[in-house]
């Protein structure tokens, strides 16, 4: 390389200040220096660069070209370093997430809001995905974080625990089960039952649940995702199983939840590739959304 940044630097310096010793005072250093680098660099570029007339240092035709040219790579390299402290700082970035159909309704919304708090210049992209979708887009590395709850493990990726959940039973606020402080899951088998699609994880849950059952009750409704079926008991449509992060992430009007018995946890976890090192941003991410289960713990 003819020339390199720091040439550049120097070259810029004496274009903006006139002089030598401008250039110096500048950049710190003594103007010796300054003259030993110019010259080095006419031999290199084998061009002379500046010319003194009656005293005064002036560019030739060649140096004001250029500098034209140094003037944008100066603006690069100006970007990278600021790049780069964006970085350190966490102030800038995409942060690219996927996440399953219920989460993405109850934990997302508030952890993103937490987190874009203090990285306001951060853009997210929130995907919503089924656990056999998102696991490929992790494989694939089209996003850097999977939160779900689903029994995955896989030797390519790592699995963090962000929250102990549980299914309960959710009904209507003045059904006469409400009076209790826990139900079985043979109460549920006679009522008008809001139940999932069987090609979805919480449905197989539910399927899992029911199998300890004497009786499994019929689906007056089938739904997809957990807080539609809390919008149906709601709605009177009848009672439901859902997850306990789901319920509780919103304030409903006229339901209540309940634990049952027996009962299949459901936790829920944070996946991401084990051979690739997670940026700095998905780091800080990771941590917003531990900081309930950590405040949740310290209250106990």
């Amino acid at each position: 390389m003819k020339f390199n940044l720091r040439q550049i630097e120097v070259f810029r310096a004496i274009m903006l200040t006139h002089s030598m010793s401008g250039a110096a005072k500048a950049l710190h250093v003594s103007q010796p220096a300054i003259s030993r680098l110019v010259s080095h660099t006419e031999q290199r570029l084998g061009l002379k660069l500046f010319e003194r007339i009656k005293g005064r240092l002036y560019p030739t035709p060649e140096a004001e070209q250029l500098f034209l040219e140094v003037s944008a790579v100066y603006s690069s390299v100006q970007r990278v370093n600021q790049v780069a402290e964006d970085l350190i700082e966490h102030r800038s970035g995409v942060l690219r997430i996927a996440c399953t159909a219920n989460l993405s309704q109850s934990l997302l919304p508030t952890v993103i809001g937490k987190f874009l708090q203090s990285h306001p210049d951060v853009r997210i992209s929130l995907q919503t995905k089924s656990p056999p979708a998102l696991l490929q887009n992790l494989f694939a590395h089209q996003v850097e974080l999977g939160i779900a709850y689903m029994p995955t493990t896989h030797p390519a990726l790592a699995v963090e625990l962000l929250y102990e959940n549980r299914i309960v039973a959710v009904l209507p606020s003045a059904h006469p089960l409400a009076r209790r402080r826990e139900l079985h899951i043979d109460d549920l088998a006679d009522l008008p039952f809001i139940g999932y699609a069987s090609d979805i994880p919480f449905g197989q849950l539910v399927r899992q649940l029911f199998e300890q059952s004497k009786q499994v009750p019929q689906a007056r409704v089938e739904v997809e995702q957990v807080h539609v079926a809390c919008e149906l008991v709601e709605a009177g449509v009848g009672v439901a199983l859902a997850d306990e992060q789901t319920v509780q992430a919103r304030a409903w009007r006229n339901i209540v939840s309940r634990p049952v018995t027996p009962n299949i946890p459901t936790p829920v976890h944070v996946f991401y590739p084990l051979y690739k090192p997670l940026s700095r941003l998905a780091q800080e991410f990771v941590a917003v959304l531990k900081a309930p289960a950590r405040e949740a713990a310290g209250t106990r």
